[in-house]
């Protein structure tokens, strides 16, 4: 049994939780309570695209200035 969330051929979105961290997350699947789609199903390159243009500061947005 293979892990989706290693899946190179998987679609998935995007989250981001209130924190302002963001998440891979297989599209199949249910999104977890408090997180919200960031971006709509797309190729796994797309999705890791969209993290790294839009989470700039890793930690929790209560720990920035």
């Amino acid at each position: 049994m293979t892990n989706p969330f290693d899946d190179e051929n998987g679609t998935f979105l995007v989250l981001v939780n209130d924190q302002d961290q963001y998440s891979l997350w297989p599209s199949f699947a249910e999104v977890p309570h408090g997180w919200t789609v960031s971006l709509g199903a797309s190729p796994r390159a797309a999705a890791l695209a969209h993290v790294e243009e839009n989470w700039t500061d890793l930690r929790p947005l209560r720990l920035r200035s």
